[in-house]
């Protein structure tokens, strides 16, 4: 029962930090009005936090390793609860970015402890079905946040609550957390700074001009940053296999199920961000949907990814249900786009969307399950970062990707659908590699 409620505190915190990456999207506009802002600085509130949260997630997994990861998870949970009192009390714009940033690095602290702390707390089917609940919350935290940030706004009117929320809700986890959680356990290690330092100013060099070169219609810098920030992740992991105490351990890596496990698993989360944002374009600017509608279009996406989510370990044959359910997904959604037409097809949208849920849980959740066993507890935290790290730059990179192809082509998602299903089909090849 005490572990019960243990992954309870642990999912909860991570469901407010995946939330709050895409919450924000339908209530831009508010905040716009409400404080006067540009479309400058409504792009830094969206990618502030976005940009925080990957350079410093895999620095956050090793202060875990250092210091403790339930001593992690709690100051993590404490800056961001702070942070989003200061997000929702906010002023001026430049005070609401200053704090989504805040929010940001405090949940690229709380974050990687997530799967860390269920790796070490769980074992056996426990842990098989923590880590089912667990990638249902990274993969659906991006159509959760859009559907909560619809229905707050659209209730309350403005856009302030849905920063607000999160202060109840971390009070008591921050009262009630620390008696369910295990003791914090750190490590005799030294913090690798020029390590940090590295994949630090690499990582940013990196995803600015991804979070923000799209909507500038990408300026000269974009190119140099992309650039640089390759070069600065190439010398990190050289530096990284020298160094006695590395900040990310990149033998993980060598072992023979994690490497393609990861790679599978960022290109499902790529394809599915991808699939999610430009569904949710065309519904917006084509069909005229509202926010909300359009929001909650994806409910049953939501409730086969949870349904499956919840239930691929009592399914037999689990080694093949990667494959399988990934080609499902594809299937699924390929016929959904190729359907969407100015008269949504709503009698087949929703047995759609369901079985794309279904097979998006049925290949991305024995994948993670498979990665965290392969390298075990000793790894949980390199693991823990790879996983994040990788998640979160799939997201943005098909949000660009998909994002210029569905706009080079506004009126259609033909090109969306070949791509999202190649996408998958490679997703559900590397799946295979043992």
């Amino acid at each position: 029962m005490v572990k019960r409620w243990l992954l309870v505190v642990l999912l909860t915190g991570q469901t407010m930090v995946s939330m709050d990456g895409s919450i924000v999207a339908v209530a831009l506009p508010n905040i716009a009005a409400g404080l006067h802002s540009s479309g400058a600085l409504l792009q830094l509130v969206t990618g502030g936090y976005i940009f925080a949260l990957a350079v410093l997630v895999v620095t956050g997994a090793r202060l875990g390793d250092k210091y403790g990861h339930r001593t992690m998870f709690f100051f993590g949970l404490l800056g961001f609860t702070v942070a989003s009192l200061a997000c929702g009390l906010a002023p001026t714009g430049a005070v609401l970015v200053a704090a989504r940033v805040c929010q940001g690095a405090s949940a690229a602290l709380l974050l990687p402890q997530v799967l860390s702390l269920i790796q070490l707390s769980f074992d056996g089917i426990a842990r098989a079905r923590a880590l089912g609940l667990y990638s249902m919350i990274l993969a659906l935290g991006v159509a959760l946040g859009q559907v909560a940030g619809g229905v707050i706004v659209s209730l309350g009117g403005t856009w302030r609550p849905i920063f607000l929320v999160n202060v109840p809700i971390g009070a008591v986890l921050l009262l009630v957390g620390p008696r369910l959680m295990p003791p914090a356990h750190s490590k005799p290690t030294r913090l690798d700074l020029p390590g940090v330092a590295l994949l630090s100013c690499g990582m940013a060099a990196l995803v600015m001009p991804l979070v923000l070169g799209r909507e500038q219609g990408w300026p000269f810098w974009t190119w140099p940053s992309l650039a640089v920030g390759c070069i600065l992740l190439v010398v990190f992991g050289a530096h990284e296999r020298r160094t006695p105490s590395p900040l990310l351990d990149l033998s993980v890596l060598r072992k023979p199920a994690v490497r393609p496990g990861l790679f599978a698993s960022c290109a499902v989360m790529g394809a599915y961000t991808g699939f999610l944002f430009t569904l949710a374009l065309y519904l917006q600017n084509v069909l005229d949907f509202s926010p909300l509608r359009a929001g909650l279009t994806f409910v049953p996406y939501t409730v086969g990814f949870a349904a499956a989510g919840l239930g691929w370990t009592r399914l037999p044959a689990r080694t093949h249900l990667p494959t399988l359910g990934l080609l499902i997904f594809a299937v699924a959604a390929s016929v959904l786009t190729l359907l969407s037409t100015d008269a949504w097809p709503t009698f087949l949208s929703i047995p759609l969307l369901f079985t794309a849920g279904v097979g998006h849980a049925l290949g991305f959740s024995p994948l993670i399950a498979r990665v965290t066993n392969a390298a075990g507890p000793a790894q949980a935290s390199s693991v823990s970062a790879l996983a994040n790290t990788g998640a979160l730059l799939s997201n943005v990179l098909s949000i660009v990707v998909f994002g210029g192809v569905y706009l080079s082509d506004p009126g259609t998602l033909t090109q969306v659908t070949a791509l999202l299903a190649a996408l998958l089909i490679f997703a559900a090849a590397a799946s295979r590699s043992r």
